[in-house]
């Protein structure tokens, strides 16, 4: 408990250098604090992760009634909307017409690029059309945060770390609590940077603005694994998994391998069996879960095998 809490006041430490106000500015932006807003996009996460997407829809869309440019709702929503065949498609022919009617509207660019970014990522090439929308919004209001979030995922798309920085903090300088950019810096710092202290200044305090947002979680996890808290480590991943009940996103997908690697280099070898065979009893990861178990059933993970010893160079 002490080695969590240690992370923790480190990592908000971090957090409190790197990006927040200065002395006497006015108060950050907050979209979490609104019940307003957070009520119902508490309501579109847990549906979206019971496989309810139709309520979960109807949910996102009220909450961007309240919040229009928060980019945790209008990523949830593009991934709600795609559920159902024809609909993203009809989505953004919606969001093209409102755009010819409204050129200079900021929202109506962010809403339409948030659109295309998902667009590619399930395989359109539509990333050339949401940069030119995030490129139109930038202009439009230099400041705002959502604009930049999106052009951040898509440098992180091409792997440019670096540029894909800049755009994400230039976010966080407008807004400190989006939970979007926190998340994609984490990720950064994590693979990119080798920097998982850091990342987790970033993504430590994200269940705190969006208890429901499962995934959180899983990567909160991975940066404790990293960072040699298994305890910790455990503990996140598990409540991934029990947020993902319908195994939907990362946590659900690949949280019982995590569970499992990390009860593995704590060379307890049943615990990582038993997670490893409800990964297949729900058919998530099953693939590596089989294949750990393999290795597992042939010793290849047994805590009596001595280590062997160093090759001579």
């Amino acid at each position: 408990m002490r080695g969590l809490l240690r992370v923790a006041c480190c990592a908000v430490a971090l957090w409190a250098a790197s990006v927040g106000p200065a002395s006497g500015a006015p108060p950050s932006r907050n979209d979490y604090a609104d019940s307003a807003f957070n009520v119902p996009l508490a309501t579109g996460l847990r549906a979206f992760y019971l496989r309810d997407f139709h309520a979960a829809r109807r949910a996102f869309e009220r909450a961007l009634t309240v919040v229009p440019d928060n980019t945790l709702a209008l990523s949830f929503l593009n991934a709600t909307v795609a559920q159902t065949p024809g609909d993203l498609d009809a989505l953004i022919d919606t969001e093209e017409d409102a755009l010819g009617g409204h050129p200079r509207d900021y929202l109506t660019h962010v809403r339409l690029a948030f659109s295309y970014l998902f667009a590619s990522q399930l395989g359109r090439d539509r990333d050339t059309d949401a940069h030119d929308e995030l490129t139109a919004a930038v202009g439009l209001r230099p400041d705002a945060p959502a604009a930049h979030v999106g052009l951040g995922i898509l440098r992180e798309t091409e792997r440019s770390t670096n540029r894909a920085k800049v755009e994400f903090l230039a976010a966080l300088r407008a807004d400190p609590n989006n939970v979007l950019a926190r998340e994609y810096l984490a990720l950064i710092y994590q693979t990119d940077l080798r920097d998982p202290q850091r990342g987790l200044a970033f993504a430590i305090d994200i269940p705190n603005l969006a208890p429901d947002y499962a995934d959180i979680y899983y990567h909160i996890a991975s940066l404790f694994d990293d960072l040699g808290q298994p305890e910790a480590a455990l503990r996140f991943a598990t409540l991934g998994l029990e947020k993902d009940i319908g195994h939907v996103g990362e946590a659900g997908q690949h949280g019982y391998t995590l569970l499992a690697r990390i009860y593995l280099n704590q060379k307890k070898p049943a615990d990582a069996r038993r997670v490893l065979r409800a990964s297949i009893a729900a058919d998530v990861d099953a693939s590596l879960a089989a294949t750990l178990l393999r290795k597992i059933d042939n010793g290849d993970y047994d805590p009596r095998k001595p280590t062997p010893p160093p090759r001579a160079e």
